[in-house]
This record gives structure tokens, C-alpha cells and sequence, in this order.
């Protein structure tokens, strides 16, 4: 069923006009149905030990197309009105989420049983995995993939991406911590049991350097398992002269040995990372 469509969304991208035939918008609503249930990924890990992730464009292509079936319509909640053309996410009680006032996520999330909904957002597309939590004002942008029992602490933002299609979105693997008004966004990569200082910023550009060794050792939007990481900053020299640049240091790891919230705790502390 899946291959069939695929080849509906992919004719679809290909040629706006066919979205006129019902089978066509059938198929497009069936995926963006499907991601609602998490059965369906914009990415999905395909070795995760390695932290290797394929992400499914053709995923992606269905719910931008789902955008342009939609039409838009007047919704209430009392003295609260909205003009939008998304439906919201309903049902809470039986998916097994908590979702506090004044939690929203759309249509076509998938927010798995245990998670925890603060008065946040989730945008279509995401997945949100067992165990979470999305604390207050935190945001998880169009498919952005977080794991299990991740904490998205107050005001973190976890950016979203439709296009362009080929784009990676941004990946949050399991037992992460995310700071307090941390940002990650254009497509970048937190492996698993990493945190993310207070006011840490990671876009698919920003120099991350391991200064946990003699020599300092840098990759871009990539945070590597189990690595404590804070706000730094480094020099560079401009037309103009030199000044600071942001940046991300990786101060130390958790330790593997220790359970995943003694291990939290331990980092913040041991390493003085604010939360």
C-alpha cells in the first residue's frame, strides 16, 4: 500500500494538477493519517547504533501537499478563535499522553503513549517518542524526529523543515536533554543521551568542538552520544577584523554506567551546565 502512495504523492509533486483526482488526495491523506499514528516517518533510524537515519522524501512531499487540500475555516474554543486550515490533535486520553492546557499539536504529529505535553507546540510531521516531555513553551517544528524520554526543557526549540524535501530535519535522539531556551534547528543531529546546556544553539552550521582533549576537535550540527555540551564562542578574523563567533563546546560525557537520570544530574552538576 505504501508503494502505491508513494507513486500517487510522487505524481502528485510532479504535476499539481492531478491532486483533482480522489484517488490521488486519498493517498496523500492516508500518509499524513499514517504519520498521525507514527507508523509513517518524514526520517526514520535505520542503524541506531551508528546514529544513522534515512529520511523519507517522498514523506515529506505528501504534507506540503496535504497544505494545499485544506481549506481554510474559522475554528472556536470559546472567546478563542483561529483562522487555519490544519486540524488539531484530539484524543489524548486514549493515546495515553498527558497534553496540559494549553498544549497544541497538530494533525498529523504522532506523540507516543507516556509522553508529556506542557502548555507547548508540535507541528505536523514530528514524531514525539515514548516517555517525553515538552515542557512550557517549548516547540518541536514540522517533522522533527525526538525519541524516548527526551526532555525538551521551558522555551527549547526544536526547528522544523518541509523544503526542500531532500533537507534532513532536525533529529533528537533518545534519552536527550535539552536546556532550558536551547535551540536546535536546520536539520541538525543530537545522538542519544547528549545534553544540551542552557541557551546552547546548534543549526546544521555551527562549529561543535570536543575540548575534552589536548587538541580541540570540531564537526557542524552534530552532537555526538552522550556529550555535555555548553554556549562558547571562538575567534574569527572578518574583512573588518576579528571578532567572536558562536559556537558549541563539548565539555564531557555521560557516563554509560549510570542510570540515564543519575547520569543527568551528575552532568549538570560535575560540569556546571546550567538547566
Amino acid at each position: 500500500m505504501y508503494e502505491e502512495w508513494k507513486q500517487c504523492v510522487e505524481r502528485a509533486w510532479d504535476d499539481r494538477s492531478t491532486l483533482a483526482d480522489g484517488t490521488v488526495r486519498a493517498a496523500v491523506g492516508a500518509v499524513v493519517a499514517e504519520m498521525d499514528a507514527g507508523r509513517l516517518r518524514a526520517a526514520e533510524p535505520v542503524d541506531p547504533e551508528q546514529s544513522l537515519w534515512r529520511v523519507n522524501e517522498w514523506v515529506k512531499k505528501a504534507v506540503i501537499l496535504y497544505f494545499s487540500l485544506q481549506p481554510m475555516r474559522t475554528m472556536r474554543a470559546g472567546e478563542l478563535e483561529w483562522y487555519d486550515k490544519m486540524d488539531l490533535k484530539h484524543g489524548y486520553e486514549e493515546l495515553g499522553v498527558r497534553a496540559v492546557p494549553h498544549a497544541v499539536a497538530r494533525y498529523g504529529a504522532y506523540i507516543a503513549p507516556g509522553a508529556i505535553l506542557m502548555p507547548s507546540y508540535v507541528n505536523i510531521g514530528a514524531y514525539v517518542g515514548e516517555g517525553t516531555m515538552v515542557d512550557t513553551w517549548a516547540t518541536v517544528g514540522s517533522c522533527a524526529q525526538i525519541g524516548r524520554r527526551v526532555h525538551l526543557s521551558g522555551g527549547a526549540g526544536i526547528g522544523g523543515v518541509l523544503e526542500p524535501v531532500q533537507a534532513a530535519p532536525v533529529i533528537i535522539e533518545d534519552d536527550c536533554f535539552i536546556g532550558s531556551r536551547a535551540i536546535v534547528v536546520e536539520g541538525a543531529h543530537v545522538c542519544r543521551e547528549a545534553v544540551l546546556g542552557s541557551n546552547t544553539v546548534i543549526t546544521g552550521s555551527t562549529h561543535v568542538i570536543d575540548v575534552t582533549g589536548p587538541e580541540p576537535v570540531t564537526c557542524k550540527g552534530y552532537v555526538p552520544p552522550r556529550a555535555v555540551v555548553v554556549p562558547g564562542s571562538y575567534r574569527r578574523r572578518f574583512p573588518a577584523g576579528e571578532y567572536d563567533v558562536a559556537c558549541a563546546l563539548i565539555i564531557g560525557r555521560r557516563k554509560e554506567s549510570t542510570d540515564k537520570k543519575t547520569s543527568l544530574n551528575d552532568a549538570l552538576r560535575d560540569f556546571g551546565v546550567s538547566a
